[in-house]
């Protein structure tokens, strides 16, 4: 096929077959351009325009019978197509002043409804992880005469329609009932009246700090809800995680008083005088240079049997070990220096063979007489007389099963406070890792309050496993007594059913 270029306006393209000297001819008229396009979008704009504000008056009007995060979801799709039409229009608004001749006559009566729209809800906010501004003490403001914030927002218009203290909207949008709620509320306000900088009453502050955390929602949206800015909302929010911290830090369970409990629930999954299992989790960000990558700090904690929080170390470099985070832990100072845990009876088996308090840790962590790691391989450090497989693959079957509770614990509070689940803005990670204790804090109180995480919220949310690398060292030869001790009582338990 050998194209022939032809003037005069128009082409022509002539094909010749290889068996005939007849040719095909075929006229086609100018290939249009972006501003022909463009042309033929802009009738389209104000029926666009209208059609978003039909949807955003629907959501207004039946926000309190959506799910949190279908208006969420809403919200973000009318915002973007805002924005998109916005930008269309200044793109059409250019090519007319550059070439007005070449508007046609039949569209010049929709040019006055090119100007910019207006958002009929607010654009999301670039930087929404803002660090909080610093918080000086001032009295509590009274609710009536406060003109920093809208009365007839969402959340008043929520409790003024809420029916009974069983209401699910409150699990839907705060990720608890209000009879929690409000003893949380209780529990954190003398806290908010002291330091609150932010002049909007405590269950305001505290909803609205709830609401971002269940659902990660930009401080812009938050504003939107509780009838404040984003500035306010920010702040708001940081005041309540630091009141949490203050608060609620008993619910960390830790006390001697509390290890009889701890011991006999690991117990019943054959983890005879365990006092906890020791795990580690990333939580990611963004680089400042906008990279990706693998940004993260790393969290180490401790928990029960019931996956209860026992201690949570936070802000840990990515590329710090696990094994060098636990030594520079006050955990690792509590048993090795104070000696204030751990330090309770061993446990007697029947064969006159005992085993110290102690707790599980995975293949990341020293072998320790108080800290139970894996078997890497048959036979490591199993008396080679006695070794056999079934000892070693039952051991490690129930310590991965105790494994499983950390996973269990961190999948919870990723799927209960979403707001774990977004990357954070590197340029505000300081408040980061009290941000992700207030949510392990709030997790332990909403146990205490026998409030599960819902199994939907669960399901919505699956965490791959993480992976970290295996500790170099050797254990020493009490800790591998101790660890051949607890696997040959294992071994014999499973030998007898």
């Amino acid at each position: 096929m050998t194209p022939i270029e032809n003037g005069g306006g128009k082409s022509k393209t002539t094909t010749t077959t290889p068996n005939s000297n007849h040719q095909r001819t075929s006229k086609r008229g100018p290939i249009p351009g972006p501003q022909y396009h463009h042309k033929h979008l802009q009738p389209l704009i104000p029926l666009v325009i209208s059609s978003t504000s039909v949807v955003n008056s629907f959501v207004s009007q039946n926000d309190l019978h959506l799910h949190p995060s279908q208006t969420l979801t809403l919200e973000a799709k009318l915002s973007s197509i805002t924005l998109s039409i916005n930008r269309l229009n200044s793109v059409i608004q250019k090519q007319q002043q550059e070439n007005p001749s070449s508007i046609p006559k039949t569209l010049k009566s929709h040019k006055s409804k090119s100007k910019t729209v207006k958002s009929p809800i607010s654009p999301p906010v670039v930087d929404e992880f803002k660090s909080p501004p610093p918080a000086s003490p001032s009295p509590s403001p009274e609710v009536a005469n406060n003109d920093v914030f809208q009365s007839d927002c969402w959340f008043q218009r929520f409790l003024s329609a809420e029916s009974d203290q069983s209401d699910s909207r409150w699990i839907e949008a705060f990720r608890m009932t209000k009879t929690s709620f409000i003893l949380l509320l209780q529990t954190l306000a003398p806290s908010l009246q002291n330091y609150s900088n932010t002049k909007i009453p405590p269950d305001y502050m505290l909803a609205s700090a709830l609401f971002r955390l269940a659902h990660g929602s930009s401080f812009k949206s938050v504003g939107i809800r509780f009838g404040i800015d984003s500035a306010v909302a920010c702040r708001s929010f940081y005041e309540v995680i630091r009141a949490v911290n203050d608060r609620l830090g008993h619910f960390f369970e830790f006390s001697p008083n509390d290890l009889s409990r701890i011991i006999v629930g690991f117990g019943w999954i054959s983890l005879p005088n365990c006092c906890g299992v020791l795990g580690f989790s990333r939580f990611g960000f963004e680089s400042a240079g906008g990279l990706g990558g693998d940004e993260a700090i790393l969290v180490q904690c401790l928990v029960d049997s019931e996956g209860r929080f026992l201690d949570v170390s936070s802000g840990w470099p990515n590329n710090m070990n696990p094994s060098a985070i636990l030594n520079h832990s006050k955990l690792y100072t509590r048993v090795e220096e104070s000696k204030d845990f751990l330090n309770g009876p061993s446990f007697e088996f029947h064969d006159g063979n005992s085993i110290p308090q102690y707790i599980l840790g995975d293949s990341c962590c020293p072998l320790l007489p108080w800290l139970l790691t894996p078997y890497l391989k048959d036979g490591d450090g199993v008396d080679s007389e006695n070794n056999s497989p079934s000892l070693v693959q039952v051991y490690n079957s129930v310590h991965n099963r105790g494994m499983k509770l950390v996973d269990t614990a961190f999948r919870s509070v990723r799927a209960r406070w979403r707001l774990l689940l977004t990357k954070w803005k590197e340029e505000s990670i300081e408040p980061y890792p009290y941000v992700i204790v207030a949510a392990c804090l709030l997790h332990n109180f909403l146990l205490n309050c026998s409030e599960p995480l819902p199994n939907e919220f669960m399901g919505e949310y699956d965490m791959e496993p993480e992976e970290f690398p295996v500790f170099g060292g050797k254990g020493d030869e009490n800790a591998q007594r101790v660890r051949y001790t607890l696997a040959l009582q294992l071994a014999m338990a499973s030998q007898s059913f």
